[in-house]
């Protein structure tokens, strides 16, 4: 898996915080959020993994994987794992799993809930169509 390019050897890469995060949320969050990432990187090895926004409230930071522009960002919210497309209402949803942030003009989000099955062809599908967006707009 790639490293965030210029990522100092001086701290943990993006990956080891993302593995952190992982580690921190336990339970089902914590293995659906592994699951997802999972999905996310099997897409396209070219796909980076970062950690943007990182304030006083969420000192961890958030989950970010990029491929020529944001394609999802990971929150943990208090009763699901969301994944949140930046470009997702252009993205051909067959499958119907968007179900968050779908009155928004650009954003579509998928909240995955406690167990719930996660559909990764679907997902894979959604993220393949992300990487799309991004690679159509150089």
């Amino acid at each position: 898996m790639n490293r965030k390019e210029g990522h100092s050897s001086e701290g943990p890469s993006p990956s080891d915080q993302i593995d952190a995060i992982i580690r921190n949320a336990a339970g089902w969050k914590g293995n659906l959020l592994s699951e997802l990432r999972d999905v996310i990187r099997h897409v396209d090895p070219q796909i980076v993994e970062e950690i943007k926004w990182k304030k006083p409230s969420r000192p961890e930071g958030v989950p970010v994987w990029s491929l020529n522009g944001i394609i999802c960002v990971a929150d943990i919210l208090k009763n699901a794992v969301r994944l949140t497309f930046p470009k997702g209402a252009g993205i051909l949803d067959v499958k119907k799993l968007f179900n968050a942030r779908t009155d928004s003009r650009t954003v579509r989000a998928i909240d995955f809930h406690e167990g719930e099955a996660v559909d990764r062809e679907a997902l894979k599908r959604i993220t393949v169509n992300a990487v799309r967006i991004n690679e159509s707009k150089g």
